[in-house]
């Protein structure tokens, strides 16, 4: 973490994979890590999601009761379309873009963080994931900070992260 520029003893409190964008908490408080990382304290995490083609209402209900992966059930989640493409900064590589393959933007809220669920999930019910962004932890929001910074939380962004998880 050092060659990026990040303080020492720093480490993430959740994991982003090598195609997904935006926010990534760190901190060097193992309690504050333990609490965003376990499952049992079902911790938000909304995305914006862009997929192939636009989901149904059934495609869309299926995600918000959970669906079954080959790793075990997800937890229902939140979803909501998006009237609008998101305003996000370009991606870099971009997608790949096809002239008759419509897309659409979702709004997720998962609880909890399995390795490449939301993609899993969008691939599950016909709509595989072309960008994912994560916009929210708990109460705290990406904004509109820039690719490749980061900033230091103040203790009342703290507090509202801490206090936005519930233990299930």
């Amino acid at each position: 973490m050092a060659a990026f520029g990040f303080p020492k003893d720093f480490y993430p409190a959740g994991r982003l994979d090598h195609d997904s964008e935006g926010l990534l908490l760190l901190t060097c408080d193992g309690k504050l890590q333990h609490r965003l990382t376990d499952p049992k304290f079902a911790h938000p995490r909304t995305y914006l999601v862009q997929v192939e083609r636009v989901p149904s209402d059934e495609s869309l209900l299926k995600l918000t009761r959970g669906l079954q992966l080959r790793d075990g059930p997800t937890r229902p989640c939140r979803v909501r379309p998006l009237p609008k493409d998101p305003t996000l900064p370009p991606r870099e590589p971009p997608i790949r873009v096809r002239r008759t393959v419509p897309c659409a933007w979702l709004e997720l809220t998962l609880t909890e963080g399995r390795n490449r669920q939301v993609r899993r999930m969008t691939a599950a019910i016909g709509h595989p994931t072309l960008r994912l962004v994560r916009v929210k932890i708990g109460a705290l929001t990406l904004k509109d900070l820039p690719p490749g910074r980061w900033r230091y939380l103040s203790d009342a962004e703290l507090r509202r992260i801490e206090s936005s998880s519930a233990v299930r």
